[in-house]
C-alpha cells in the first residue's frame, strides 16, 4: 500500500491542540441559568452511578490470586458483573446529557478485529465509546489507577497501564498489548486512541504505532459530535476539563455518533512497518471524517510536527521570545545587541548554562519575570543553555543568514574542535536551531554523514537541498510582518510574527 503525504499545521490546517469555545451573549446567559439547575443535578446523579459501580467493579476480581488476575475474567464473574457496570456507566453518561448515542456500521467481532482504534480523541467524554464497544479493554496512564472509582473501573476492565515517564513501563505495556492482540481470541477486544492525546478535532494528528505493532486487523471507529456547540473538547490550551464538563452539562442534551468503519487488514509491507500501517489507517479515518491528516504530535508536553525524525514546534520558543522582547520595550538595535552579547558569552567559556538573573542581564530585560518566561520556553527549571536561545532566536530574527548561523552553531557544538559532529552533538545542534529537544536525529545523521564524517558542509548541503530536510530552513525563515514602526518598536498583537529584517552575511 502506498505511503501518503501528511500535511503540517498551517493556517489552512489549524493548530490542533488549542480549543476555545466561543459563546454569544445569549448562550452565556442561557448557560448560567441552565447551569444553576442542570450542572449540580447531573453531576450528582452521574457521580452516584459511578459510586455504585465502584464496589461492584472491585467484586469482579475479589478473591482471585495475582496469577488469576493476570488472565481474562470469564464465567460468572463476567456475565454477572459486566452488564451491571455497563448499565451504570450508561446511566452516568445519560445523566450528563448523552440521552442517546447513534451507532453507524457494525462492530466487528473479536476474531475479525482484535483491536478497535478510535479518533479523533477529544477528551474524557470520549470514553462513552466504550458502551457500544461493550467495555473493550483499554490502555491508559498508570497514574489513573490511583484515582478513586477510576482505579476500580480500570481494574474491572483489566486495562493495560503504562507510565509515560518510565521506559521500562512502556516496554512492558507494548509486550502486554502485543500478547493480547495475538492471543487468538483468548483476551477480549481492545479499544485504543492512537493519537495518544486530545485535540480540537480539526485534524487527525499522527497515530502512535502501539495499536499496529502486532500486525493484526483493526477496526477504525470515528467519533462525531454533531452539536451546535462543541463542548466536549479538552485541549493543551484553551478549554479545560472543568470547562468541558460545565458546558456539556448545561446543554439540554449532547449528541454523539459512533461510526464503525470496515475492518482494515494490513498488507505484508504494513505488518513489517507499524508506522506505515498507522499512517495509512490515519489517512483512511481522516478521509471518513472529512478532515486533514497531519504529522503533528505532542512530544514531551510540547506540540510539534514531525519531519524526518525531527520535531518542529508548532509554537516556536524563539518566536515567542522575540515577541516578548519587543513587548518589553526593546527596539530592533537592542535585540541585535542582545544577540551579540549572547554570542560573546557563548564563545567566551565552556559553561553555557545561565540562570534567570544572568539571562535578564544578557538580554537587557529590566523585568525579571520576562526572563523567567523565556527560561520556561526552553527549560523546565530556571537554568537554560544560552546557546539554544541564541541560535534559535538569531535564526528567526532575520539578522543572520542561515549559512552564517549554521557555521556559528557548528563551532559552538563541536566541543573538541574536530570539524565534525557526533550523533549526540548533532542532536544538540538541531535542538538549538529549532528551540526544542530533538529525540531522533538518526535519519538526518545518516544523510549528512554518507560521505564519511558529519562536517559543516555536508550538513549545510542536506539542510538546503534534501527534499525533506530543506523544509527545516523554510520553517526557520522569519515571517514578513511589514515595516517597523517609526519608533523602532514592533507591535505584535498575535504573538506569532517576528519582524523580518534584511539578512546579511
Amino acid at each position: 500500500m502506498e505511503r501518503h503525504d501528511s500535511k503540517c499545521a498551517t493556517p489552512q490546517y489549524p493548530h490542533p491542540f488549542i480549543h476555545r469555545l466561543k459563546l454569544t451573549r445569549a448562550q452565556k446567559i442561557r448557560g448560567v441559568i441552565l447551569g444553576c439547575v442542570f450542572f449540580p443535578l447531573r453531576v450528582t446523579l452521574a457521580a452516584l452511578c459511578f459510586l455504585v459501580a465502584w464496589p461492584i467493579a472491585r467484586l469482579r476480581l475479589a478473591g482471585l490470586s495475582e496469577d488469576e488476575c493476570s488472565r481474562p475474567v470469564k464465567g460468572w464473574r463476567r456475565w454477572l458483573f459486566h452488564p451491571i457496570v455497563w448499565l451504570l456507566s450508561r446511566g452516568a453518561f445519560f445523566f450528563l446529557g448523552f440521552l442517546w448515542v447513534k451507532v453507524k456500521g457494525r462492530r466487528a467481532d473479536l476474531k475479525e478485529a482484535p483491536v478497535l482504534v478510535a479518533a479523533p480523541h477529544s477528551g474524557y467524554l470520549d470514553m462513552l465509546v466504550l458502551l457500544p464497544a461493550q467495555l473493550a479493554t483499554v490502555v491508559l496512564r498508570s497514574e489513573n489507577s490511583r484515582l478513586p472509582v477510576i482505579g476500580a473501573l480500570l481494574e474491572f476492565n483489566q486495562a493495560v497501564l503504562v507510565s509515560r515517564k518510565d521506559p521500562e513501563s512502556r516496554k512492558k505495556a507494548v509486550s502486554q498489548v502485543t500478547e493480547r492482540l495475538t492471543s487468538n481470541g483468548y483476551w477480549p477486544q481492545m479499544l485504543m486512541f492512537p493519537e495518544g492525546t486530545t485535540t480540537n478535532g480539526s485534524v487527525l494528528i499522527k497515530f502512535k504505532p502501539g495499536a499496529f505493532l502486532a500486525g493484526v486487523p483493526v477496526q477504525p471507529v470515528v467519533l462525531h459530535y454533531p452539536n451546535e456547540l462543541d463542548t466536549v473538547r479538552w485541549t493543551y490550551k484553551g478549554t479545560t476539563w472543568m470547562d468541558s464538563l460545565w458546558h456539556t452539562a448545561t446543554q439540554l442534551y449532547t449528541n454523539m455518533t459512533v461510526e464503525f468503519l470496515p475492518v482494515y487488514s494490513p498488507s505484508e509491507e504494513e505488518k513489517k512497518d507499524p508506522n506505515l500501517y498507522a499512517n495509512n489507517v490515519q489517512k483512511l479515518m481522516a478521509k471518513a471524517l472529512g478532515i486533514p491528516a497531519t504529522d503533528d504530535v505532542m512530544e514531551g508536553g510540547i506540540p510539534v510536527s514531525k519531519l524526518g525524525g525531527l520535531s518542529l514546534p508548532l509554537e516556536s520558543p524563539a518566536r515567542e521570545t522575540l515577541s516578548l522582547l519587543y513587548r518589553n520595550g526593546l527596539e530592533a538595535h537592542e535585540v541585535e545587541a542582545a544577540l551579540d552579547r549572547m554570542l560573546d558569552r557563548c564563545r567566551s567559556g565552556s559553561f553555557f548554562g545561565v540562570d534567570v538573573d544572568d539571562l535578564a542581564s544578557t538580554l537587557g530585560l529590566t523585568d525579571r519575570q520576562a526572563a523567567v518566561t523565556v527560561c520556561g520556553l526552553y527549560a523546565k527549571d530556571e537554568t537554560v543553555d544560552l546557546r539554544q536561545i541564541y541560535v534559535s532566536v538569531a535564526a528567526l530574527s532575520g539578522l543572520v543568514s542561515f549559512r552564517s548561523l549554521l557555521h556559528t552553531a557548528f563551532a559552538l557544538l563541536d566541543s573538541e574542535g574536530r570539524g565534525s559532529l557526533s550523533p549526540e552533538e548533532l542532536s544538540d545542534l538541531m535542538g538549538a536551531l529549532l528551540g526544542v529537544p530533538q529525540l531522533d536525529t538518526a535519519q538526518l545523521y545518516a544523510e549528512a554523514s554518507r560521505q564519511g564524517q558529519l562536517t559543516e558542509e555536508h550538513l549545510l548541503s542536506v539542510l538546503t537541498t534534501h527534499p525533506v530536510y530543506q523544509k527545516v530552513v523554510e520553517y526557520m525563515e522569519p515571517e514578513e510582518a511589514g515595516s517597523p514602526p517609526a519608533n523602532g518598536k514592533v507591535v505584535n498583537n498575535n504573538s506569532d510574527k517576528s519582524l523580518h529584517y534584511k539578512k546579511f552575511e
